[in-house]
């Protein structure tokens, strides 16, 4: 099996059941509904470790107006063995990714990239993760910058809506992007 990380593309979540049959509720992390829709292998990711196991796509349709899929995966019949599948990852090999559009960016482009604010040059933190909600959200793991945070090994994250303008600018090359981020934003790390 494909080790090399950067070839995994998440393209969901499953966040419940649906049913008694073993259907499963995603929540989609990618905006090409084809991943959802074609039969064929898909990966699962356990919360738990790092492993992927393989896994039968046999059908998918969209829930209207949500950003969620209802799926059929092989082998997956009831709903207690869907129920165990819970928080899991939906991934798929990217070996021949869908054409992106100049401002487009797939997830795995931008998980790790150092964030700088664009007003002051400095580096803030860098993207862990990113969400669907309306607008994509960053979710961007700051820099500690006291003696305390480093002691009690206490991150501070926030989420930071992924529009041009808040984030004007996602260099890959250079594995950095800068923003723009409004009065009070940073201050609501958590």
């Amino acid at each position: 099996m494909e080790t090399d990380q950067n070839r995994w593309l998440e393209i969901g979540t499953i966040v419940a059941p649906k049913g008694l049959r073993g259907e499963l509720k995603v929540l989609s992390s990618t905006d090409f509904p084809e991943r959802f829709k074609n039969p064929g292998k898909r990966w699962l990711k356990s919360p738990q470790n790092a492993s992927l196991e393989p896994i039968e796509l046999i059908s998918g349709k969209p829930v209207a107006g949500k950003n969620i899929y209802i799926v059929r995966l092989q082998g997956i019949e009831n709903r207690n063995q869907a129920e165990n599948l819970r928080g899991h990852k939906l991934l798929i090999l990217d070996e021949t990714p869908p054409k992106l559009s100049e401002e487009e960016y797939h997830v795995s482009q931008l998980i790790d990239l150092d964030v700088y604010d664009q007003n002051t040059g400095k580096m803030i933190g860098n993207v862990v993760d990113i969400f669907s909600a309306g607008h994509d959200l960053l979710e961007i793991k700051l820099i500690t910058d006291t003696e305390t945070e480093v002691k009690h090994k206490k991150e501070k994250k926030v989420f930071v809506p992924f529009v041009y303008e808040i984030v004007p600018v996602v260099d890959l090359e250079q594995h950095k992007i800068e923003i723009n981020p409004p009065i009070g934003l940073l201050d609501l790390a958590h």
